[in-house]
C-alpha cells in the first residue's frame, strides 16, 4: 500500500521553528517531485513548497519564502519542511504530496500530485 505519512507537527510559539517530515512507503519516491501544501481553518488548501526528484530545484509560496526550506533524502524516502520564524498565520494542517509522473518539474497545482498524506497539524501561538 502506497502511503505518505507526515509527522513533526505541533504547537510552536511565534518566531519559533519546527521541522515536518513526510515518510513514503509502498514504493520508491526517489524519482517523484514532492510538494507541501497547507489548509488553514475556513480556507482552501494552498501551495507551500515543492522540490524536484533530485533536490536540485525548489520553489516556494511568497508567504513562506526565506522562512521555510524544503528538502529530501531519497535514501530514506523522506521529504522535509523546515519552518523558521513561524507566524500565527502559518497555523494550518500541512500535507505532503508526490508527483509521480514528472519529477523534474515543480508544480504548485494540487491536480499535478498523485499521492497525498493525511496531514499534520501545526499551531503557532502568539
Amino acid at each position: 500500500q502506497v502511503q505518505l505519512v507526515e509527522s513533526g507537527g505541533g504547537l510552536v510559539q511565534t518566531w519559533g521553528s519546527l521541522r515536518l517530515s513526510c515518510a513514503a512507503s509502498g514504493r520508491s519516491f526517489s524519482r517523484d517531485g514532492m510538494g507541501w501544501f497547507r489548509q488553514a481553518p475556513g480556507k482552501e488548501r494552498e501551495f507551500v513548497a515543492a522540490i524536484s526528484w533530485s533536490g536540485s530545484t525548489t520553489t516556494y509560496a511568497d508567504s513562506v519564502k526565506g522562512r521555510f526550506t524544503i528538502s529530501r533524502d531519497n535514501d530514506k524516502n523522506t521529504a522535509y519542511l523546515q519552518m523558521r520564524s513561524v507566524k500565527p498565520e502559518d497555523t494550518a494542517v500541512y500535507y505532503c504530496a508526490a508527483n509521480a509522473i514528472t519529477g523534474s518539474y515543480l508544480y504548485r497545482a494540487e491536480s499535478k500530485y498523485d499521492y497525498w498524506g493525511q496531514g499534520t497539524q501545526v499551531t503557532v501561538s502568539s
